[in-house]
């Protein structure tokens, strides 16, 4: 399966991107976020949460707080492990939130090591100069590479 891929070229075209992408996702889904520092992972989720109909404007980074949750029909479980280690979000039940009723949004994905699921959508996002971005979906998982197949975005 091939990737798809997409540049968006402002704030805005990168919510709308995130938005668009939340409406074929299902129950239960990761979204492993991956990218530099201010390569629009945050802003992505806020597209993610204002596909899901809640409110973009809920959405922070949760770096001090390892993850936020957006209530809504269905949840978003919004992680970010650039300050943390795999080994602790064992501690903090996180199998719940991954295999639950809602969508997780993980940013820093690379740092989840063994605990990446082993179905999970992957998102990777680029600078691409000035407010541009170079936006990379790819999935892992037989279940995920056959809805990204069918996806349009």
């Amino acid at each position: 399966m091939k990737a798809l891929e997409h540049c968006t070229h402002a704030y805005e075209e990168t919510l709308a991107l995130g938005a668009r992408f939340a409406r074929i996702l299902k129950r239960g889904d990761v979204v492993c976020l991956f990218g530099d520092l201010g390569s629009g992972k945050t802003a992505f989720v806020k597209g993610m949460a204002k596909g899901l109909k809640i409110s973009p404007h809920q959405v922070h980074s949760p770096t001090f707080t390892l993850m936020n949750i957006y209530k809504g029909k269905v949840p978003l479980y919004h992680f970010d492990l650039y300050r943390i280690k795999a080994f602790d979000l064992f501690g903090m039940g996180y199998e719940e939130f991954f295999y639950g009723q809602g969508i997780a949004a993980v940013e820093w994905s690379e740092r989840l090591e063994t605990l990446m699921p082993g179905d999970c959508w992957q998102v990777t996002l680029a600078h691409a100069g000035d407010d541009a971005r170079k936006i990379k979906f790819s999935a892992k998982g037989d279940a995920v590479k056959e809805r990204l197949a069918k996806a349009e975005l």
